[in-house]
């Protein structure tokens, strides 16, 4: 059995861009965010860069105010069950729920094998569907991530998410994905500046999008789709 990994002797840079790694194994590959639904929707195949854009503006702010005060519960020693209500209350579309929590059962499966014994993860053994964000908040207060990284992790697997699918629904150049998720950094930089300093589950911020809701729930019943969301 390969040794559990020990997190104190291992650089928070090196960690945070481990969870960053579209390689990681926790089912990212099954979720466009939300572009598959947006271009069946009537989204111009021209339009991903700006679709990328809206949600970090919107739903994007969302899921990293929700890690972020989720590990500030958890490192004040509380459970983030108020913050996970905030999120849901945040993100009307069931659709979209259930999407985030395949995500956080996957991403808190991949938690409890590689720091089992981490303090702050210790609730994910009693909660088997948390949402996304919830785990990733949980991960920064056991790895000693800061709030700015964790709300830049939140933002940038976002984005990369949107354009790396992009590459299989409106086939292009890889290096002009890249040049766009270079190009979306301010955006990203915006969330982290708009969340990084919230604290409590009321801060999470509620910046919906309809239209991406109503995408995403016309997707969930469509027969045929690369993409769950």
């Amino acid at each position: 059995m390969v040794e559990t990994t020990r997190t104190a002797a291992v650089s928070p840079d090196l960690l945070l861009m481990l969870l960053a790694d579209a390689r990681l194994p926790t089912s990212g590959h099954t979720q466009s965010g939300g572009l598959e639904p947006a271009l069946l929707g009537g989204l111009p195949e021209d339009g991903v860069v700006d679709y990328a854009r809206t949600r970090l503006a919107t739903v994007v702010r969302v899921d990293a105010g929700t890690a972020v005060v989720a590990r500030g519960l958890a490192l004040a020693g509380r459970r983030t069950d108020a913050v996970e209500v905030a999120w849901a209350a945040r993100t009307p579309s069931p659709a979209l729920r259930d999407a985030s929590r395949d995500l956080g059962r996957a991403l808190r499966r991949l938690a409890l094998r590689v720091w089992p014994d981490a303090p702050a993860l210790a609730e994910l053994r009693l909660v088997r569907t948390p949402c996304r964000p919830r785990v990733v908040g949980l991960l920064g207060a056991s790895l000693g991530l800061s709030p700015e990284q964790m709300a830049r992790l939140v933002a940038y697997d976002d984005a990369q998410s949107v354009l790396a699918a992009s590459l299989k629904l409106v086939p292009g150049d890889p290096a002009e994905a890249t040049a766009a998720l270079v190009a979306l950094a301010r955006d990203v930089e915006a969330v982290v500046t708009a969340v990084a300093d919230l604290t409590d589950p009321s801060d999470v911020p509620a910046t919906s999008a309809p239209l991406t809701e109503a995408w995403a729930q016309a997707h969930a019943t469509a027969p045929r789709r690369l993409f769950r969301a």
